[in-house]
């Protein structure tokens, strides 16, 4: 990745956002955390524009969605708008695993983006160390059999790890001769995918975090009562575990515009999107914030509206939502793509025919965003083996559908400058009015609140629970968690819970396997289909790409 430009460093970062040495701590050249409370001492500024950026249906290698929104807003800066760009930092499980780093790539991208898909600041490593204290404190809690006694068969809390490990995912812990622990079975989550990572995300102080991370329920007593972390009595350590991980982290652009990075759920096993402190901050920074939900708009941005927004009370002013010729090419299902394998030769001919047949996966993402009341812009990410024709099909497709604009973008070639016409669509699209609204009530009960997500969002006829995820939602119900609203983890290939259903599937009914608690992160969690919470390698995983050279420069992440 060759940044176009020399970056600033933190310091001026810092002065250029009009803030005060004291207002980001520096770490390192090139990197800083916001102070705490950042944000509200800010609340007296302008707010700016607040911009989502989406997705159709990927393919297994992405359309470019990072590199969309950071081109975005260094065009929107181009054009005179001060503009900041809201990630979530990438999990190393993609970075090492099918997709690659989540940095950017080509000319948009963030700097310094081999940090920032590594270690960073730590923020991830926090989160792994707090989730697994807690799954420590209770073997031990279990183990001296201490107050309020906790019934081992119904401990749900598991361990976490940043690293696709699936031999990992399911266990049996306290073996030995003199265990420590009980011997129970257990597992292991992806860290992107736990509940204190959805906490960091969803806090809106230091505080709120605690006191979110005391409401995490762990399992039940003997007498049935539920048992959360505050009886186990690590909250504090925990807090102070992620003392600093709350806090935001500013980086920049290849171009120096400011980012802001943090917290990292998945979205497609999590809420999918970056930190609700980082985006309070940002409008208050800035005239536009332009933030990312994961993958498409059935997963992430469906997740920003029904649980982010709730939270941070912000609501988006524009959508945007990334195509390509490819991903409707592959919507087709006239090809054969298979994860962690390179797209086929055949894709990347023109084929008209092949678009008029995936047309309906771009419709159903438009279909999907228009129910929430915002104008939407969608943007084509423009690809060298992409023809005038297949381009100009695509912008007719869309216009068609109910977009408001349709820019081509070429941020990979050409940075901000490529993304232009996207910058001037969206500044246009912040004139229509928006008349927000949620998907659902958060007082309609839980099933009910799946079932719409189900008809409303996946296209199905309705929902088939099985009946240990129908007596979990009865019992959430029973123990007063029936105005959470609800997160799905599903595959992000297809609206349905089946990555090999493409195009836009009708006339099936959506599975729910499990549903879990998270009590202290603020919704119900329901697995559908196969999806799992720790996935595997692929079999030519992306570590095997990665090198580093005699000057400690790394190539191989992208």
């Amino acid at each position: 990745m060759a940044i176009s430009v020399e970056p600033r460093s933190i310091a001026q970062l810092t002065t250029e956002l009009g803030l005060q040495p004291h207002d980001v701590e520096p770490i390192g050249w090139f990197k800083g955390k916001l102070a705490l409370g950042l944000e509200q001492r800010l609340a007296d500024r302008p707010r700016a524009k607040y911009i989502g950026v989406t997705a159709i249906s990927p393919t297994p290698l992405g359309e470019g969605k990072t590199v969309t929104a950071i081109g975005l807003s260094m065009g929107l800066c181009r054009l005179g708008r001060r503009a900041i760009v809201t990630l979530r930092q990438p999990s190393q499980g993609p970075v090492f695993g099918v997709k690659g780093g989540g940095a950017g790539d080509g000319r948009s991208h963030l700097f310094p983006a081999d940090e920032i898909n590594l270690h960073f600041t730590g923020d991830i490593h926090a989160v792994t160390s707090a989730n697994n204290l807690l799954a420590a404190m209770i073997d031990n809690h279990l183990s001296r059999q201490l107050k309020p006694v906790l019934n081992p068969a119904t401990v749900t809390w598991r361990r976490v790890i940043d690293l696709n490990d699936k031999g990992l995912s399911k266990i049996v812990s306290g073996l030995g001769s003199q265990p420590n622990a009980p011997l129970r079975e257990t597992g292991f989550d992806l860290t992107a995918a736990s509940e204190v990572m959805a906490i960091l995300a969803l806090s809106t102080s230091l505080a709120d975090m605690q006191e979110r991370l005391g409401r995490i329920v762990v399992g039940r007593g003997i007498d049935g009562s539920l048992i959360r972390a505050r009886d186990i009595g690590c909250v504090g350590a925990m807090t102070a575990l992620l003392r600093d991980a709350i806090r935001p982290n500013l980086v920049q652009t290849c171009e120096q515009t400011p980012a802001l990075v943090h917290a990292g759920p998945f979205a497609n096993i999590a809420h999918g999107n970056s930190s609700v402190l980082a985006d309070l901050a940002a409008i208050r920074l800035s005239d536009f914030v332009v933030t990312e939900s994961g993958f498409g708009s059935d997963c992430g941005a469906e997740k920003l509206f029904d649980i982010k927004c709730r939270v941070s009370g912000i609501t988006p002013d524009v959508e945007v939502l990334v195509c390509t010729v490819r991903a409707l090419k592959y919507q087709s299902q006239r090809f054969d793509v298979r994860p962690g394998k390179p797209l086929p030769e055949n894709l990347f001919a023109e084929d008209l025919d092949a678009l008029q047949a995936g047309r309906s996966n771009l419709e159903g993402h438009l279909e999907i965003l228009r129910k929430f009341g915002i104008p939407v812009v969608v943007a084509i990410n423009r690809f060298p083996t992409d023809t005038d024709r297949e381009l100009e099909t695509v912008r007719q497709i869309a216009l068609e559908a109910g977009a408001s604009h349709v820019a081509f973008s070429e941020a990979f070639a050409r940075g901000g400058e490529g993304a232009e016409e996207l910058a001037r669509c969206v500044i246009s699209a912040c004139d229509i009015p928006s008349s927000f609204r949620f998907l659902y009530p958060l007082e309609m009960p839980l099933l009910e609140k799946l079932d719409v997500i189900a008809r409303e969002i996946y296209g199905a006829e309705g929902l088939e629970v099985e009946s240990v995820a129908r007596k979990q939602l009865e019992s959430y119900e029973a123990f007063g968690f029936g105005c959470l609203p609800v997160c799905i983890a599903k595959t992000q290939y297809s609206f349905s819970h089946d990555p090999k259903r493409l195009g836009r599937p009708r006339g099936y009914r959506f599975p729910i396997r499990e549903v879990r608690l998270s009590a202290g992160a603020g919704f119900v969690y329901a697995l559908a289909g196969d999806i799992s919470t720790l996935p595997g390698l692929p079999a030519s995983p992306a570590s095997l790409r990665i090198r580093v050279n005699a000057n400690g420069e790394i190539s191989g992440i992208k």
